[in-house]
């Protein structure tokens, strides 16, 4: 019981505060409201540092900041499987500008070997996509089923479809790995 007493004694060492002072105390502690104009304009602030954020991850091929639908060892893996080789459907766009300037070409000299020459190689740029799609689908599924089991496979075909018909250059996030390149172990 002595050592309450001596406790109570002793104090907390400084006066009590006014109310005065009290009250200005919490009043400063207390943040003003903020209008609705700087609730935007912050909002718009910590947006556009998202952006930027992500930005530069999509570049740099950082984790931590890349949009949802990019994130994870599925995806990661799906990029990098999508990256090491050479897809037909990548080249597909360029060839069919140039198919198409043929085209416009041939049509207005009326020079039927061009119109003959686009005819055909039209449907083999077509059917050459397709099959190495189909390619491209059917090991990757073997592969995620391989290293993360058959849950992962919904959505990420998709995903390495879309990624397989960009030129390489122009894929986001950049690809990680060269053409060629095996595979490690590293995504789980």
């Amino acid at each position: 019981m002595s050592r309450v007493a001596d406790e109570t004694e002793a104090g907390k060492g400084r006066p009590t505060p006014s109310r005065k002072e009290a009250e200005a105390a919490r009043k400063k502690q207390m943040k003003t409201p903020m209008t609705r104009k700087e609730q935007a304009k912050r909002d718009r602030a910590v947006r556009e540092e998202i952006r930027v954020k992500q930005r530069d991850a999509l570049k740099t091929g950082d984790e931590r900041y890349l949009p949802a639908r990019e994130q994870g060892p599925v995806r990661r893996f799906v990029r990098d499987y999508v990256d090491r080789r050479r897809n037909f459907a990548e080249y597909l766009l360029p060839f069919l500008v140039i198919l198409l300037v043929l085209f416009a070409v041939a049509g207005n000299i009326s020079d039927q070997a061009t119109t003959v020459l686009t005819a055909f190689v039209y449907p083999f740029l077509i059917v050459g996509t397709i099959l190495d799609e189909v390619i491209l689908v059917r090991g990757l599924k073997r592969e995620l089923r391989e290293r993360f089991g058959p849950d992962n496979v919904k959505g990420s075909t998709s995903y390495a479809v879309l990624r397989s018909t960009q030129l390489r250059r122009f894929r986001l996030p950049k690809p990680q790995v060269k053409r060629g390149e095996t595979l490690g172990t590293h995504y789980r």
